[in-house]
């Protein structure tokens, strides 16, 4: 009748302005609607499950972090005093005297953890761009697996070797020992070298840093090197030796500690952004919800409606 087609639009017009489905919509619509409850239903369960696991990741990362906080203001005086020597000592560092250039890429083979691998990849790549590094053979020592697989695309022929399972519980000075004596004994004889590292500074800060190191050859010809009393040919090759372990050592602890907070930062946005999420799935599942069911009373509505204007 022409009152139930008035008040059947009337409710459609409602509708539509709350964002409900038209009621004018074909009856096809109907399973559609159920489906797409089904899909939300599911997108809900999944971000609340990766929401589940950021928030561990989260919780496992702070604890780290405290750790390796802690150890690393012991571990500092590594790295402060291994350049201290080469710069009292005034190695020459012109192109000259440097042949053979060796660059120690230092990440981890774990990501989820920001933009700190990328940084030093990109660190690397625009360190080989300049112009002074065009002459030079130039070789990369990649710690950790996300620095090879970023590099090797790029500089293949460059790579000398790669490391991976540094540190997979704490970083050790074996490790670095072990790294350092790979260096050594892989037949490159480099004349001077350097250390990229992410150094950290704050729980949501940290600076890429690039730490020289030189080989016994540059260290013996330095200008002040006559200062020190008796140091002969093996005593500077021990020192050197000792000196890039070292060196090796800070900056993984200073990488591991900077990792472990970027994680920690990357989690707690990644969570609050499943949660952002979450909030937004499950108001626009309601509303969906609400339409289908709406839409379905309206529908029976109408046929009994139907059934009672024909008798």
């Amino acid at each position: 009748t022409k009152k139930t087609n008035s008040q059947f639009n009337s409710l459609d017009r409602s509708l539509k302005m709350f964002g409900a489905v038209s009621l004018m919509t074909p009856v096809y619509t109907q399973a559609r609607g159920y489906a797409t409850l089904k899909d939300i239903s599911m997108r809900l369960k999944s971000v609340k499950n990766i929401q589940k696991i950021t928030k561990s990741m989260k919780m496992v990362s702070a604890a780290k972090y405290a750790k390796a906080e802690k150890d690393l203001k012991a571990t500092r005086p590594y790295g402060e005093a291994t350049s201290v020597f080469s710069e009292q000592a005034e190695v020459p560092t012109e192109p000259e005297n440097v042949k053979k250039h060796l660059v120690v890429a230092v990440t981890s083979d774990r990501g989820l953890c920001g933009a700190i691998h990328t940084s030093i990849v990109k660190a690397v790549k625009a360190l080989l761009a300049e112009e002074k590094y065009q002459n030079l053979d130039t070789k990369i020592v990649c710690i950790g697996d996300k620095s090879k697989t970023m590099l090797q695309r790029v500089f293949a022929s460059n790579i000398l070797f790669s490391v991976n399972d540094v540190g997979k519980k704490n970083v050790s000075f074996m490790d670095a020992s072990l790294i350092a004596n790979g260096i050594l004994n892989s037949g490159y004889e480099f004349d001077s070298g350097e250390i990229l590292y992410n150094r950290f500074k704050t729980a949501i800060s940290y600076t890429t840093t690039n730490q020289p190191f030189y080989s016994s050859n540059l260290i013996s010809s330095a200008k002040n090197i006559g200062v020190y009393d008796s140091l002969d040919a093996e005593t500077i090759k021990c020192y050197q030796e000792y000196q890039l372990a070292s060196m090796v050592f800070y900056a993984l602890k200073e990488n591991s500690t900077s990792e472990l907070s970027s994680r920690m930062s990357a989690m707690d946005n990644a969570s609050k952004n499943a949660g952002e999420m979450i909030d937004k799935l499950t108001l626009y599942y309601n509303r969906t919800r609400q339409a289908v069911i709406t839409r379905e009373l309206i529908e029976i509505i109408s046929g009994a409606s139907a059934l009672d204007a024909k008798e």
